[in-house]
């Protein structure tokens, strides 16, 4: 195999099982160094079996586990003498704008975000959004809960029965009862996990609903027990953890999913759209009354197709 074995990971033919693909998200989180353990090792990261790595591997063209790590070694000792990864290294290193070091850690995290993920966790991710018949409620942290409500607001534009959970209160928690097998619950959660959230998904999956996870490469507890998980890179040069990758990523489960939806959502836009028409609703609607300029910000509806 003359590609690299990353490009191999996340080549779109590649047939992957829900376990392989797990297997596949871990290597590729933290890549080439979370495959150099020992194939138990990786298998237990990603929540599966010694067998299933064997044979993700067998798949992948190689011999055995020791052929894979070999060459796994060998595309490692290629970057270490790279000229071009030693200018990448010093590229900034002399700026002392610490805006630009973590907008430059951003662009990077975005960029392993993107290579990171394979293409057919996506398609199952987008299939869970269209496919559910039931509901499709979302929920999240003290900070991610935003990436949540983003999400719903996307979403409310193709589909009916999406809702956003918002703080789990008391109240909320009573939602658990309604909640069964033609329902997906979407968790965004990101290191320190949140309890609440760890907490309502598992009783959510234990009454029968699917669970779709946007995470971090360390992977939430829900990860355990989510039929899809979708990661991101958060890490940056900062204090703080950055949301930005998983914002992009959020943001590319919908455009992955208007474009494998095509016509589905077409009849709810332009229904949402004439409501918007006869309620003067956007700035830029010719049919909205004089007199309602930008200093009435309240009824816009800012970033929506």
């Amino acid at each position: 195999m003359g590609d690299r074995l990353r490009d191999v990971l996340t080549r779109p033919g590649l047939a992957l099982t829900p376990s392989e693909a797990r297997i596949v998200q871990v290597l590729l989180s933290d890549y080439p160094l979370s495959g150099l353990g020992t194939a138990t090792s990786l298998a237990k990261r990603a929540g599966v079996s010694d067998p299933t790595v064997a044979r993700l591997v067998a798949k992948l063209g190689f011999d055995g586990y020791p052929d894979f790590q070999a060459r796994l070694l060998a595309e490692l000792e290629a970057r270490l003498h790279s000229p071009l990864l030693m200018m990448e290294a010093k590229r900034g290193a002399g700026s002392d704008s610490a805006a630009e070091r973590y907008l430059a850690s951003v662009v990077r995290g975005i960029e392993t975000t993107r290579t990171a993920v394979p293409e057919q966790v996506y398609e199952r991710a987008v299939r869970l959004l269209w496919d559910t018949r039931g509901r499709v409620l979302m929920v999240g942290g003290r900070f991610s809960r935003s990436i949540a409500a983003m999400l719903a607001g996307y979403m409310l534009q193709f589909r009916a029965g999406v809702v956003d959970l918002g703080p789990l209160s008391a109240d909320k928690l009573d939602i658990l009862v309604d909640i069964g097998r033609r329902d997906l619950v979407v968790v965004f959660d990101y290191r320190r996990y949140q309890a609440d959230v760890v907490d309502f998904a598992r009783q959510a999956r234990d009454r029968g609903a699917r669970i779709l996870l946007f995470t971090d490469v360390w992977l939430s507890p829900v990860a355990e027990f989510a039929d899809v998980t979708l990661t991101a890179a958060i890490e940056a040069d900062s204090p703080y953890d950055t949301l930005a990758p998983a914002v992009a990523q959020m943001e590319a489960v919908i455009a992955h999913a208007v474009a494998a939806g095509a016509d589905r959502g077409r009849d709810r836009i332009e229904a949402i759209e004439a409501v918007r028409r006869k309620n003067g609703v956007t700035l830029d609607d010719p049919a909205r009354p004089a007199g309602r300029g930008r200093s009435e910000p309240t009824r816009t509806s800012e970033g929506q197709p």
